[in-house]
């Protein structure tokens, strides 16, 4: 009994916070898409200032796996496709695997360790240096002034990183397939593009999306049930970067097997 009475804990336990999650999130996105016409805009310097850290500073890391990535896929690839003589089908597999898997995924944890367990350390921090209580006195929502301007930058920085990540997995392909598979730069990229369908590349882009949604929410709300403490501040930040990447790993489950089922036949 005990045993199941801890799996029945759990599930409330889990289900509250999902909960927490959505009612932030839906005050996060409120503040973004509703609150601005009616005369209470978005704090956009902020905004700008977190697509930033997000976005451009997260390139150089990006660049570097994912371009690492491609070529793995593409080793791996052609290790199998070797033996039925279809090496020229390496371009497909590393195209496809980019597009609707690995990149937004790569992508997502990237970002996970960058920015996801920054917002919890920082929200945490002024949370136990009482700055979130300094706010309300001065009559600022803390999910207006911080929540809100970090989800309108990852909205905004992960379609676009991820369409990066896939440009240099697909370079780091090419890279194999020109000097092992007997293409040239030009017939490997025009084989990725014949690969490619529209389908392939928004199903990724709607990934990306739903993983920016959960990276900033995870990471906020993780700062806002902080303790006291500087060392809540470490628990609250490995806590976050654990979720999330748990939480990405079945938004990726639930949004693969619905474009699986709503596929062509």
């Amino acid at each position: 009994m005990a045993f199941v009475e801890s799996i029945g804990r759990s599930t409330i336990d889990g289900l509250a916070y999902v909960g927490q999650l959505a009612r932030l999130t839906g005050r996060a996105t409120r503040d973004i898409f509703v609150t601005p016409p009616q005369g209470r805009g978005l704090r956009y310097r902020r905004a700008v200032h977190q697509a930033m850290s997000v976005g451009v500073e997260s390139l150089p890391i990006l660049s570097l796996i994912t371009f690492f990535i491609g070529v793995i896929l593409a080793l791996q690839s052609a290790y199998e496709l070797r033996k039925f003589g279809a090496l020229d089908l390496v371009a497909t597999a590393v195209a496809i695997s980019l597009t609707r898997e690995l990149g937004p995924l790569m992508t997502a944890i990237v970002v996970i360790g960058r920015s996801g367990s920054a917002f919890a350390a920082e929200i945490g921090t002024m949370k136990v240096s009482e700055e979130l209580d300094a706010l309300e006195t001065m009559a600022l929502d803390p999910v207006r002034f911080l929540v809100a301007p970090k989800l309108a930058a990852m909205l905004l920085m992960m379609p676009c990183l991820t369409t990066w990540a896939d440009f240099m997995g697909v370079s780091g392909g090419a890279l194999f397939g020109v000097t092992s598979a007997g293409f040239t730069i030009s017939s490997y990229f025009h084989a990725t593009l014949n690969a490619l369908l529209i389908r392939d590349i928004v199903s990724g882009l709607i990934k990306s999306v739903m993983f920016g949604l959960v990276i900033t929410t995870v990471g906020c709300q993780e700062g806002f049930l902080t303790g006291l403490g500087s060392e809540q501040v470490g628990r609250s930040t490995t806590t976050a970067v654990v979720k999330s990447i748990f939480l990405v790993i079945v938004v990726d489950f639930v949004f693969t097997a619905l474009f699986y089922v709503t596929g062509p036949a």
